[in-house]
């Protein structure tokens, strides 16, 4: 497995090591050791799964501390482009984001430690998104930044299905006005 740096310390892109032939494809998806010594910290305790059709973007999310979730998320089926903002005050890189296709053809996965937003907009027909948590979903800690910030000016490939949007996400706050208790701890 490759574990890639980005402009944002601590997201994490990893490239597993996917042995195909004529019968198919056989791949880690995860495997402790090696993603703690990549830079993945912490146990995952919950694994979610959602299905989404072309052109839904379900994001910005996070959730306060001390509820707040690193994910490790990752596309068996079609095709998303995920992103991740550092929401952490204090943060060099604070408010700024990064986004990467990841695919049941690239088999990429993302590592988005606690103190991010994340979201995801499906670029194919339809995509299943995967990730483990290291927290537990909490509702009432649940928050949501606006997916058109202009104060993070997130490119997306493609403009979302307004009528695949939800009342959340449709209803998130800019990150200037956003509830936010992430701090950056260098």
């Amino acid at each position: 497995m490759e574990f890639l740096s980005t402009p944002l310390p601590g997201v994490i892109v990893i490239q597993p090591k996917v042995f195909g032939d004529h019968r198919g494809f056989f791949m880690e998806s995860y495997r402790k050791d090696l993603f703690v010594s990549g830079g993945i910290p912490g146990d995952f305790i919950q694994d979610n799964v959602s299905r989404s059709g072309k052109g839904t973007l379900r994001g910005l999310h996070y959730q306060l501390d001390p509820f707040a979730q690193g994910k490790l998320v990752r596309v068996p089926v079609g095709e998303v482009y995920d992103v991740a903002v550092d929401i952490r005050r204090g943060s060099p890189t604070f408010g700024k984001y990064f986004g990467v296709i990841l695919s049941e053809e690239n088999k990429k996965m993302m590592y988005i430690p606690a103190g991010f937003a994340h979201g995801f907009l499906v670029l194919s027909d339809t995509a299943e998104f995967s990730y483990k948590c290291t927290a537990y979903y909490a509702p009432q800690a649940e928050k949501s930044i606006l997916w058109n910030d202009p104060e993070i000016g997130i490119e997306w490939p493609v403009l979302p299905d307004p009528e695949k949007l939800s009342a959340k996400d449709k209803a998130g706050f800019h990150l200037s006005e956003a509830e936010i208790n992430a701090v950056w701890n260098p």
